[in-house]
Order: C-alpha cells, then sequence, then structure tokens
C-alpha cells in the first residue's frame, strides 16, 4: 500500500511537504504542491483517514438527528446541511429517531465515542438538559429556539400570527387551527398564538397530532362531524393543508368558499395547489446550522432567526358579510 514516504520519493520532495499538500497547508510551493498531485494519481494513493481522525482529533464529520427524513420539513433543512457540507469538504451521517428517545441517546452517544465532531439537533424528544449533558464532547445546535443554547430557528409564535392576522383581516373569527405534536416547543408556541389572538378558552378547534396528508384527511373529518364549524383553519403544514383540501373538495365543498385554509412551509405543495401559506427557508436553516456547529469559536451560544413570510394563494378569501 503506498504511503506518504513513496509519494515523497515520486515527487522528490520531503515527507513534510508531501503531510502539507495532503493537509491544504498554505505555505507549500505550487511547483511542489503540483509534483505531489501527480505522484498521488500515478501511484493510487488513498488517505488513511482513521489516522488522519487520530493525529487531528477531529473526523470532518457532523452528524444531524431528526426524526423522520422523509417529512418535507426535516428533508428540506437536511438539503441545507448537505449543501454546506459539501461545499466544506464535510461529510454527515444522519440518524432517523422517530422520536423514540433511546434512538435519540444512541446519536449523543456517537458524538461522546468522537464518531462525529458535533451534532445538529432538528428535533427531538429529550429534554433539552439531557441533550446538552453531552455538550462537553462537542458542538450541539438545535433547529428550534431553547434558551442559552445555539440554535436556527423560526419564531413560531410570530409566524402563526401572521397567517392568524391575515384571516382576521379577511374577516374570518371562527378559526381553527391544526398542531403537530402537542408538546412540542414549537406547537407550544403555536397554541399561544392562537389563544392571544383568536380563542383565549376554549380548544373546540385545535386539531391535534397533525403532520401527514393522511393527518389532514382526518381534520376534513373532524371539521364536517362539528356542529359549529370554524369558517378558517391554519394548519401545521402544507402537507395537512392539502390533505384537508383534497378530502373537503370530494365531499363537494368549496375551497375557500367553504373553508378558507392557511398552509405552512411553501413547499412545492403549495405552489401545485396555489396554497396560502407562511413560507419558511428550510434550506438556510440547515445552512446555518451547519455554519455553527463548524465554527471555530464555541465559547458562547449564538441563536439566528430565520424571517417566515406570508405566500398568498388562492385558498384563503374574504369571508362574506352574511356569515
Amino acid at each position: 500500500m503506498t504511503n506518504i514516504r513513496d509519494l515523497a520519493h515520486e515527487a522528490n520532495v520531503s515527507v513534510t511537504t508531501v503531510s502539507r499538500v495532503l493537509n491544504d497547508h498554505p505555505y507549500v510551493a505550487e511547483e511542489k504542491r503540483r509534483a505531489v498531485k501527480e505522484a498521488i494519481l500515478k501511484l493510487g494513493y488513498i488517505r488513511n483517514q482513521t489516522a488522519v481522525h487520530l493525529s487531528t482529533g477531529r473526523t470532518k464529520t457532523i452528524g444531524v438527528m431528526l426524526p423522520f427524513v422523509d417529512h418535507p420539513y426535516h428533508a428540506a433543512i437536511l438539503q441545507g446541511i448537505a449543501k454546506s457540507a459539501f461545499e466544506d469538504a464535510y461529510r454527515f451521517l444522519t440518524w432517523q429517531t422517530n422520536y423514540f428517545e433511546e434512538h435519540e441517546r444512541t446519536v449523543l452517544r456517537a458524538l461522546a465515542q468522537r464518531e462525529v465532531d458535533g451534532l445538529i439537533i432538528v428535533s427531538h424528544s429529550l429534554a433539552v438538559s439531557e441533550i446538552l449533558s453531552y455538550e462537553q464532547y462537542g458542538p450541539i445546535v438545535f433547529c428550534e429556539l431553547h434558551e442559552y443554547v445555539s440554535s436556527v430557528y423560526i419564531n413560531h409564535y410570530t409566524a402563526f400570527c401572521k397567517g392568524l392576522t391575515a384571516l382576521q383581516q379577511l374577516g374570518h373569527h371562527r378559526i381553527g387551527i391544526c398542531l403537530g405534536r402537542a408538546d412540542s416547543t414549537n406547537s407550544r408556541a403555536r397554541k399561544q398564538a392562537y389563544h392571544d389572538l383568536v380563542e383565549p378558552n376554549s380548544n373546540d378547534w385545535v386539531y391535534e397530532q397533525t403532520l401527514t396528508i393522511e393527518d389532514g384527511t382526518r381534520v376534513a373529518e373532524h371539521w364536517l362531524s362539528q356542529k359549529q364549524r370554524p369558517s378558517a383553519i391554519m394548519t401545521t403544514s402544507d402537507h395537512v393543508a392539502a390533505g384537508l383540501i383534497i378530502a373537503l373538495r370530494k365531499r363537494g365543498y368549496r375551497i375557500p368558499e367553504d373553508l378558507s385554509v392557511i398552509g405552512f412551509d411553501g413547499s412545492d405543495l403549495a405552489e401545485v395547489l396555489d396554497l396560502t401559506t407562511i413560507a419558511i427557508p428550510y434550506a438556510l436553516i440547515g445552512q446555518q446550522a451547519f455554519s455553527l456547529v463548524t465554527r471555530d469559536v464555541m465559547n458562547q451560544p449564538l441563536q439566528i432567526e430565520i424571517p417566515a413570510t406570508l405566500q398568498m394563494g388562492n385558498t384563503a378569501a374574504q369571508l362574506p358579510s352574511a356569515d
């Protein structure tokens, strides 16, 4: 197997020069750098990454903890991480946890065992305090807001306020909302926005555990069964909105005449359905999270808020005055 001494002999340079070229050291004459690279190609040298990790203490690998890789929200963040990792010559390992706490602990142990240099937590079930107990082994960045920790986040309170306010300006006062996991940080913020702006005392029009198109269909069935129905619903995602809209249209209901609907994500589905939605640049969240977890100085947490914007489509309309 070719080693760096073979490369030095072939390129007619010192072993130190070869090492500097392999580690992208800036102070190498261009002629010598070119000679070493030609020797690498000629001899088919393959670098021993384990030895590199032992010598540098770094793996150039970032871990990503997320509950589902096929959920559009999580997948879009992952795309942003992948783009930045590629540009910076990093690798990343993805762990799908399905919100199982023991699976999340497996990811944390990988950080403790130095399998990765740092972790990006897209979403989690474990208590933040337990996750942060592993911060001694490497940087941890969250893709949701937590106090006193590094995070790249959407302010879900203000984002939901944008949608709810838009519905109120269209004349809607009987407004429902869809939430994901009831106990998650994001859901609590969204529910607080609802209680502050719309309905402080009732949860009759709060539809929980909604994440997928199928869940949107279930919301439609629930809406149809209610004697007192909301005239507008703000959903937790574009996929939930799509399931709700499609199910009601199959029953002969008109959107937005019979029910105004606002999504959340700004996904491709929003464009296909001409959906009014809260658009989120999820790829940017991934890119910024990567920049935080790989920064050289981690002596204090940094928090970056990513803006959300109301994107108008044709699924929310002015409430008829007769309502």
